[in-house]
């Protein structure tokens, strides 16, 4: 008896020892992700923060889609991204495709316009010369080669500045736009946002712009038809700028962040616009809540206007996106949400060919302001150390 008493005692401290040691290494493992002699099943995992998954809604006659890195990286996976969402679109048209984007290398959604032109639907493409043409030479593209191998026009504005659009629209019906080019990098790895409206009134906005683009009308000299870019639907006003013929910072982005009553918040991939961060600071100086995210790499840049903002106070960010935080958002008062191509730079105000939205529904607004929590909260602090104030 006294030797089993012993054998006991040594079993139950050998499990305690075990289960010390078992529990040592969870701590280790959950803390830095690395699993020790492959314990813990899964293999070594990278540890990453528990991040919101994008929120996509719809209304009556408005979608709205988020890409979200974190949670929808895989290209192979494209059904259940922003991509699906555009094939579903193509594959449902039933007389045009027209559309005016920046880039392009998805073989899939070429297979689906492609196969849209054969069953009669009158698909056009206009793009960048160097983004869209040139880049197509490229090894691992041919996207828009396998178009026009299919009798699918493609034309590109052949000047240096950009054809930045991101719009398409489909049977003189509806129209997507948003920040997201058609790539794999804008949809399965930046942070980007799409927008999608069933309008009639709002495609033949968007169809008189794509067509002076294909008649080769680009940049300053376009045809303005600022006068006839402005609708309702059920209740909620939308407005239309394209640039470079007509000035959106100084028309109405400026305006309407200058009378902003309760907050603002923006996503930005490229804000270089002193007067737009000027009208920020001067609402915030009159208590209205502002914040936004930079975009990391171009922030870091001396014409970023992030030094302006954080040194006077305004709770800015840069993104943690690996790859681009590559949005072109304001949220004015949860109302109103101002997105497209447009950059809020002076190349989009006055050289490129860039299309703005700027939406009044609040419906839209709290969507776009869960995705800026979102970004936020994968966002880190500026460097203040790297920041002279004067």
């Amino acid at each position: 008896m006294p030797r089993r008493r012993g054998v006991s005692r040594s079993n139950a401290i050998t499990t305690l020892l075990i289960l010390v040691f078992l529990f040592v290494l969870g701590v280790y493992y959950s803390v830095t992700g690395k699993n020790p002699g492959g314990i813990f099943s899964g293999g070594d995992v990278t540890p990453t923060m528990q991040v919101p998954t994008a929120v996509n809604a719809s209304g009556a006659w408005w979608e709205v889609y988020f890409t979200d890195p974190v949670h929808v990286s895989d290209p192979e996976d494209w059904q259940s991204s922003i991509e699906g969402r555009l094939i579903e679109k193509i594959n449902a048209a039933q007389s045009s495709i027209h559309i005016a984007s920046f880039e392009f290398n998805l073989t899939p959604v070429a297979e689906a316009l492609i196969a849209a032109k054969q069953r009669g639907v009158n698909v056009l493409w206009v793009t960048d010369d160097e983004s869209g043409l040139e880049a197509d030479e490229e090894p691992d593209r041919g996207q828009f080669a396998m178009l026009q191998d299919a009798g699918i026009e493609v034309r590109s504005d052949d000047r240096s500045a950009l054809m930045h659009n991101k719009f398409w629209i489909f049977d003189g019906q509806i129209v997507w736009t948003g920040s997201t080019n058609i790539t794999e990098n804008g949809i399965f790895k930046q942070d980007n946002n799409t927008i999608v409206i069933q309008s009639p009134e709002l495609a033949a906005i968007y169809e008189r712009e794509f067509q002076e683009m294909w008649n080769g009308e680009f940049g300053p000299t376009s045809t303005s038809q600022l006068n006839n870019q402005a609708v309702v639907i059920n209740g909620s006003g939308i407005a239309v700028i394209f640039t470079s013929e007509d000035p959106a910072l100084e028309q109405a982005i400026i305006p309407l962040v200058g009378d902003a009553k309760k907050s603002i918040r923006f996503l930005a991939f490229s804000f270089t616009d002193y007067p737009l961060a000027e009208a920020m600071i001067q609402r915030s100086q009159n208590g209205v809540d502002v914040a936004g995210v930079f975009e990391k790499f171009g922030s870091d840049t001396d014409a970023a206007e992030l030094d302006t903002l954080f040194c006077a106070k305004v709770p800015v960010r840069q993104d943690g996106n690996g790859s681009f935080m590559h949005n072109k958002v304001i949220v004015v008062d949860e109302r109103y949400v101002i997105t497209g191509s447009f950059n809020f730079s002076t190349n989009a105000e006055e050289s490129n060919d860039e299309n703005v939205i700027i939406i009044d529904n609040p419906d839209i607004a709290k969507l776009y302001s869960q995705d800026f929590e979102r970004v936020w909260s994968l966002a880190t602090e500026p460097d203040a150390g790297e920041i002279t104030c004067e």
